[in-house]
C-alpha cells in the first residue's frame, strides 16, 4: 500500500487523513466491508478500561466475610476452610507478608500441613528470587515434597529464566519416586517447550500417557553438575542409589489427559515444531475424552495455523468460535492482527482492530502497539495519530515499544517537528528504557541527523532509568555517519564520567568510523586501545584499518598491522589479502602483489575473481599482457567466470598495447553477454580512434550513445572525440548539452575538444582565442559563456539564449568578452534590440569594445561583406577602422540621449 501523504495539521485542529483502500481479494464473510479508498479511517473511539482493583482480582470460590481482607485475625483464619486460606495466601502481593502468613496458618490449633500451601508459597519466594529463604521453606517442609511444589516451583523458575533449576526439579522426582500428576507433567512439557526441545517435551507425554516416568533420555546429568544454580541444595538428593531399575510405574496404567490446559501446551508444541497435522488431531481428538476447547486453545490453535502460513484456516478457527459459542477475548483479537501483520495485510490488522469494540472488548497495550507498527510501517500519519489519541483518550499511555516506532516514522518522513513535539509529550521524563531510547536516537543517526540524535541523547530520563552502553554506541554511529568526529571525543569523556565502560562494539564502531573517515592513525590507537580493554579484535576489526591505510598508500603501516594480527592469533581472510594485493597493484609492485597472494593460497583459500583483478592490474602496469591473460584464462573457469571489472581491465592493457583482435573477442563477449558498460565501450572507441579505425570508432561511439550506458564525463568524451574528428559540429553541441541536462559538467578534456573544433568552423582566431585565455584564467562565468558560443554557432540558439539569460543575470558580474559572447548571441538570432542595449550596458560600465567586439557589431550592422572581410587578415584594420567610426557615432547618440537615432543606425 503506498504511504498516504500526509499534511500537518494546524495548531489545535483536529487530526485528520486519508485512509486506506481495501483490496481487491477482500475476504468476504459476516464482517462490513472496509471503507472505500475516498473515505477517512476513523478508529473507533473505545471507552476506557476498567480500573483495577482488589475486586478484580482472583475471587476465592467460597466467598466469606474474611476472605476479603488481606490480613485477617487469627479467628478469621481458623474460619476459613483450606481453600480460602490457599486463595488469600494467592494474593499476598510481598514475599514477605506470604511468609507471614503462611507462617500463621501453621501456628493454628488443628492446622493440618497441606502441599498446596507450601507450593503457594515456594512460587512467592521463586518470583521474588529470595533463593536463601526458598532453600529454608523447601527444607522445613513437614510434608514430603508433592506435585503441587514441584509443578508451581518448576512454572515460576522456568519464567524466571531459570529452566535449568526447573528440569533439575524434574531429576529430584524420579529420585524421589514422585511419580508426576497431570498439572506437573503439564507443567515440565511446557518449559521443555519453550527451550525448544520439542522432541523431548513429547517424549515426556508419551511415557506418561503409557503410565511410565523415564528422565534419562533427557540429559539431565549436564544440568545436574550446574552447582551455582539456585537449586543447587537439591543435589545433595539426587544420588545414583536413589534410582530403581528400570522405569517408575505409575498405578493408574495408560491414561488421557483431562485437562484442557495439557491439551493447550500440547498444541502449541506440536505447532512449534512444524506438525501442524498432530495439533490440530490433538484439538479433534478433544470432545472425544469429555474436555471442551476453550478461547486460550482457539487462540492458541489460531497462532499456530497463521505462523505457518495458512491464514485461510486460522479465519476458519476464528470463525468455528462464534459457531462453537466461545465468545473471542481481547488476546483472539490481537493473535488474529498479529498474524496479518505478518503478511502486511494492513486491511486484516484494520478489520480485526474494529472488531474488538464492536465485541464490547477493550483495546489493550498489545492492540495499540500492533496497529500503530503497521500503521508508521506505511507511513500513516494521520491514521497513527488517530490510534495514540484513541490510547490518550482512555487514560492509557502509548506503549514505551511503540515509541521508537512512531518516532521513526515521522522521521523518514522528514517530520521532524513532529517528532520533537511528540517525544517531548510522551519520553522526556518519563520511564522510557535506555534500549527504546537507543532506538530513538538510531532513527536520527540513520538518516545522518546528528544534532536531533544528540537532543534526544542529552535529554532528561525518568528515575532510575540511566544511559546504557546501547545509548552510547548509537551516538557513535550518528556522528560518525554526520562525520561529527570530534564529537566523539567528548562523547568518550562523559561516558567515562557516567562509569559506562566501552565494549566491543563500541570499539569496533569507533575503528570503523575513523577508518572510512580517512583517519587509519587514529584507527590503530584505538585498535590497540580496545586489546587493553582485554577485548580480542576479529578479522573485521583489522581490515577496516588496513582497507584506510591502503587508500591512503601507507604500505609499510598496512604491513605491518597484517603482521601483528597474525601474531595475535588472528587468520586473515580473503578480504585482508585481497586489499593488500589491490594495495601492491594499484602501485605496481608485482612483486609483492604476487608475494600476498602466494601466502594466500598457502593458507588454504583459494583467490576470487577479486584477487585475480587485482593482479591482472598489476601486470598491465608492466603490459604483462601474457601474465595477465593466464590470469584472466583462469577467471573463466570459475563459477560466473569473469567479471566487468576484470574483463575491463583486459580490455585496457590489450588498448594500450593497440591489441585490436584480443580486444575485439572480449568487448563481443561483453556484448553478447549484455554485461559491456560505459567503460567497456570508452575503452573501445580510443582504441579504434588511436589505430585509425575512425569508421568503427564512430559506430562504437553511437552504440555507446544508444545504449543508456552515458554515466559519466570520460564516457561522453569518448563520443565527443569521434564527432569531433569527423567535424560534427551540430552532434557535438547537442552532446554537451545532453551532458548538462544530465547534470554531468564537461571536464577540462570537453572544453579542449570544443575549442579544437571551434578553430576548424569558420570561427576567428581572435574569438576562441579569448574564450580560451578566459578558461584559462578561470573565469568564473567562462564555461557558461564557452557552451554558449557553441549551441550559437552550432545554429542552437533556443540552447545559447538560455545560457546568455544565466551569464546576464544581476548578481553576476562578467567582463567584456563574456559580453562579446552575448553579443554574439543575439546578434545572430536576430535580437538586434537586445544586442544593442548589451552594447549600451557595456558602455555605461565603461568597457571598451576590442575586435571581437567589432566583429559581433558587423553581424549586428549586417553589412553586405562586412563580416567576411573582417575574418580577412588583410581587410581586418581597415573594417576594424570602419566599425570604430560607427561605434563613435552610435556613443555620441547615446551621450546625447538620441537613443531612437542610435537604434535606427544599428538596424541600418
Amino acid at each position: 500500500m503506498p504511504p498516504v501523504p500526509h499534511r500537518p495539521p494546524a495548531a489545535g485542529a483536529a487530526v485528520t487523513g486519508a485512509g486506506a483502500p481495501p483490496t481487491a481479494d477482500a475476504r468476504s464473510g459476516p464482517f462490513p466491508t472496509l471503507p472505500p479508498a475516498a473515505s477517512r479511517i476513523h478508529f473507533t473511539r473505545l471507552p476506557p478500561p476498567p480500573s483495577l482493583s482488589s475486586s478484580s482480582t482472583l475471587a476465592s470460590p467460597f466467598p466469606s466475610p474474611a476472605a476479603s481482607a488481606l490480613h485477617p485475625s487469627d479467628e478469621a483464619l481458623s474460619a476459613m476452610s483450606p481453600r480460602e486460606q490457599t486463595s488469600l495466601l494467592s494474593r499476598q502481593r510481598c514475599w514477605r507478608r506470604a511468609r507471614d502468613l503462611f507462617d500463621r496458618l501453621r501456628a493454628l490449633p488443628g492446622y493440618a500441613p497441606n502441599p498446596v500451601h507450601y507450593a503457594v508459597l515456594l512460587r512467592h519466594l521463586a518470583r521474588a528470587r529470595r533463593w536463601a529463604e526458598l532453600r529454608r521453606a523447601w527444607l522445613g517442609m513437614a510434608l514430603p515434597p508433592s506435585n503441587p511444589a514441584y509443578a508451581a516451583l518448576a512454572d515460576t523458575l522456568a519464567k524466571a529464566g531459570l529452566a535449568r533449576g526447573a528440569l533439575l526439579l524434574l531429576r529430584h522426582m524420579r529420585a524421589q519416586g514422585v511419580a508426576p500428576d497431570e498439572v506437573s507433567m503439564n507443567t515440565f512439557v511446557r518449559v521443555l517447550k519453550d527451550q525448544g526441545r520439542y522432541a523431548d517435551g513429547l517424549a515426556l507425554f508419551r511415557n506418561w500417557c503409557d503410565g511410565r516416568f523415564e528422565v534419562d533420555f533427557l540429559d539431565l546429568d549436564g544440568i545436574a553438575i550446574d552447582s551455582d544454580g539456585p537449586m543447587q541444595f537439591l543435589l545433595a538428593d539426587i544420588r545414583d542409589d536413589n534410582f530403581a531399575s528400570g522405569a517408575l510405574a505409575i498405578d493408574e496404567g495408560p491414561r488421557k489427559p483431562k485437562l484442557v490446559a495439557t491439551y493447550n501446551t500440547l498444541i502449541d508444541l506440536y505447532g512449534k515444531a512444524g506438525r501442524l497435522k498432530d495439533a490440530l488431531d490433538m484439538f479433534l481428538d478433544m470432545p472425544a475424552h469429555g474436555v471442551m476447547p476453550d478461547t486460550y486453545t482457539f487462540n492458541t490453535l489460531i497462532n499456530v495455523f497463521g505462523l505457518s502460513g495458512n491464514m485461510a484456516q486460522a479465519e476458519a478457527l476464528f470463525a468455528s468460535m462464534v459457531v462453537r459459542g466461545i465468545n473471542p477475548d481481547t488476546k483472539t483479537y490481537n493473535v488474529m492482527m498479529t498474524l496479518f501483520a505478518s503478511t502486511g495485510d494492513l486491511d486484516g490488522v484494520l478489520k480485526y482492530y474494529w472488531e474488538i469494540g464492536k465485541a464490547g472488548l477493550h483495546v489493550d497495550a498489545v492492540s495499540s502497539r500492533i496497529v500503530l507498527q503497521v500503521l508508521c510501517e506505511r507511513k500513516m500519519v494521520c491514521e497513527a495519530e488517530d490510534v495514540i489519541e484513541g490510547i490518550l483518550n482512555s487514560g492509557s499511555s502509548v506503549h514505551e515499544q511503540s515509541l521508537p516506532v512512531v518516532m521513526k516514522m515521522y522521521v523518514d518522513l522528514g517530520l521532524l517537528d513532529e517528532a520533537n513535539t511528540f517525544f517531548e509529550r510522551h519520553c522526556r521524563g518519563k520511564g522510557v528504557s535506555s534500549k527504546n531510547f537507543a532506538a530513538m536516537i538510531d532513527a536520527f543517526a540513520i538518516k545522518g541527523l546528528w544534532e536531533e540524535a544528540e537532543h534526544i541523547f542529552l535529554s532528561r530520563r525518568g528515575d532510575g532509568n540511566n544511559k546504557d552502553i546501547m545509548e552510547y554506541n548509537v551516538m557513535v554511529k550518528a556522528y560518525g555517519r554526520a562525520k561529527q568526529y570530534d564529537r566523539v571525543s567528548s562523547l568518550l569523556e562523559s561516558m567515562e564520567g557516567s562509569g559506562v565502560s566501552p565494549d566491543e562494539c563500541t570499539y569496533n564502531s569507533l575503528i570503523q568510523m575513523f577508518s572510512v573517515g580517512g583517519f587509519p592513525q587514529r584507527a590503530k590507537k584505538l585498535l590497540g586501545k580496545m586489546k587493553d580493554a582485554g577485548f580480542e579484535p576479529k578479522c573485521e576489526t583489522y581490515s577496516a584499518v588496513i582497507r584506510s591505510y591502503s587508500r591512503h598508500c601507507l604500505v609499510p603501516e598496512a604491513i605491518c598491522l597484517f603482521n601483528e594480527m597474525k601474531s595475535s592469533g588472528v587468520e586473515p581472510n580473503i578480504i585482508v589479502y585481497g586489499l593488500l594485493i589491490d594495495m601492491f597493484a594499484e602501485t605496481g609492485n608485482v612483486k609483492e602483489a604476487l608475494h600476498y597472494n602466494n601466502l594466500l593460497e598457502e593458507s588454504g583459500i583459494s583467490a576470487n575473481q577479486v584477487v585475480l583483478t587485482s593482479l591482472i592490474k598489476a601486470y598491465s602496469k608492466y603490459n604483462c599482457w601474457k601474465e595477465a591473460q593466464n590470469l584472466y584464462s583462469r577467471m573463466k573457469n570459475m563459477d560466473g567466470g569473469p567479471d566487468i571489472i576484470a574483463s575491463n581491465a583486459m580490455l585496457n592493457l590489450y588498448a594500450n598495447l593497440g591489441m585490436v583482435t584480443e580486444a575485439k573477442e572480449i568487448f563481443g563477449s561483453l556484448r553478447r553477454n549484455n554485461n559491456a558498460d560505459g567503460v567497456s565501450y570508452t575503452t573501445m572507441v580510443y582504441l579504434y580512434k588511436g589505430m585509425g579505425l575512425l569508421s568503427e570508432s564512430v559506430k562504437v561511439a553511437c552504440e555507446l550513445h544508444k545504449s543508456g550506458l552515458l554515466s559519466d564525463c570520460a564516457s561522453y568524451n569518448a563520443i565527443m572525440a569521434c564527432y569531433v574528428a569527423k567535424g560534427n559540429l551540430r552532434d557535438c553541441a547537442e552532446l554537451v548539452q545532453e551532458m548538462i541536462l544530465a547534470n554531468i559538467p564537461p571536464d577540462a578534456s570537453t572544453f579542449g575538444m570544443i575549442f579544437s573544433l571551434l578553430q576548424n568552423s569558420h570561427v576567428s582566431a581572435e574569438e576562441v582565442l579569448q574564450l580560451e585565455s578566459a578558461y584559462n584564467d578561470g573565469k568564473g562565468s567562462a564555461k557558461q559563456a564557452i557552451v554558449a558560443f557553441l549551441f550559437s554557432i552550432a545554429g542552437m540558439h533556443a540552447a545559447a539564449l538560455e545560457n546568455c539569460e544565466q551569464l546576464l543575470r544581476p548578481e553576476w558580474t562578467i567582463d567584456a568578452w563574456a559580453y562579446n559572447v552575448c553579443f554574439k548571441v543575439y546578434a545572430s538570432c536576430g535580437k538586434v534590440e537586445k544586442a544593442f542595449s548589451l552594447f549600451v550596458r557595456m558602455n555605461n560600465l565603461g568597457l571598451k569594445p576590442d575586435t571581437v567586439t567589432c566583429i559581433h557589431l558587423a553581424t549586428c550592422y549586417g553589412k553586405p561583406g562586412v563580416s567576411e572581410g573582417l575574418r580577412t587578415n588583410a581587410h581586418l584594420e581597415y573594417r576594424t577602422d570602419e566599425l570604430m567610426s560607427s561605434h563613435n557615432a552610435l556613443v555620441a547618440y547615446i551621450e546625447s540621449g538620441k537613443n531612437n537615432v542610435a537604434v535606427q543606425l544599428v538596424k541600418k
